[in-house]
């Protein structure tokens, strides 16, 4: 079992009890207690579990940012994120989008992780702020406040001149026929800039918000590199996605 899969197997454990003792774990598993240590200490500089002697508990009540941003289904977009960290590499110049997916995706990346990434959202921005390593560019511009992001021309201008590797996009929708749509349009008009300055587009949704429409497009499924969902990629919800060439994670 790879070290990813290990870290998603004590999460959902934690759906079940509320304590995961390290020699139980190891003998169920079949591994070393050194590794299932490492496991939980890793989990624990995440801020996913708290780790004391021979054991772990999972993080309950911990703060959500520095916003104290509520999190609606934040289990699902941790697991999201988890995903999510396959596709990150070392010295890559991203952009990241707003919302609260990709929120739970940013603390879920390793605190010495050494990359340039552009955001045009202020939680994010002060999420990543943290990261040593990270070389942090805020997109300013008007602030759409019950969003906490930047929007208009003084964002648009900043992408236009940006060639990304990737871009982490957060999703409003998701839609077989419609691709990915947005309720406001001038975000809508941010993401297809995103968009157009990025090798490669990953979208980031929970299953809630696949199969809806909204009033304005941003993009075609073709224009997405893949797409990370909550869901087991052999889900029904999203087997049609899977049948028409799409990248499902």
């Amino acid at each position: 079992m790879l070290k990813r899969e290990r870290h998603q197997y004590i999460m959902n454990k934690f759906q079940e009890v509320e304590k995961i003792n390290t020699i139980d774990l190891a003998q169920e598993l079949k591994i070393s207690e050194d590794t299932i240590r490492r496991d939980f200490n890793e989990l624990n500089n995440k801020g996913l579990i708290n780790k004391v002697y021979g054991a772990a508990f999972l993080v309950k009540d911990k703060p959500n940012n520095v916003f104290d941003i509520k999190i609606i289904n934040e289990d699902r977009k941790i697991i999201v994120g988890q995903k999510a960290l396959s596709f990150l590499s070392e010295g890559q110049v991203i952009i990241m989008s707003g919302g609260t997916t990709n929120l739970s995706f940013c603390k879920l990346i390793p605190i010495d992780f050494s990359a340039t990434i552009y955001t045009y959202s202020l939680p994010i921005a002060m999420q990543l702020s943290q990261h040593p390593n990270i070389e942090l560019i805020f997109i300013g511009g008007k602030l759409q406040k019950k969003a906490m992001v930047t929007i208009g021309i003084d964002v648009i201008q900043v992408l236009s001149k940006i060639k990304a590797d990737i871009c982490f996009l957060g999703v409003s929708s998701l839609d077989l026929n419609q691709g990915l749509t947005e309720m406001g349009y001038e975000v809508s008009v941010v993401k297809k800039e995103m968009i157009k300055a990025s090798g490669k587009v990953v979208a980031l949704t929970t299953s809630d918000k696949i199969n809806g429409k909204m009033m304005h497009k941003v993009c075609g499924l073709e224009q997405l590199h893949a797409v990370i969902t909550d869901l087991n990629p052999n889900s029904p919800k999203i087997k049609s996605f899977v049948d028409a060439g799409l990248n499902v994670f």
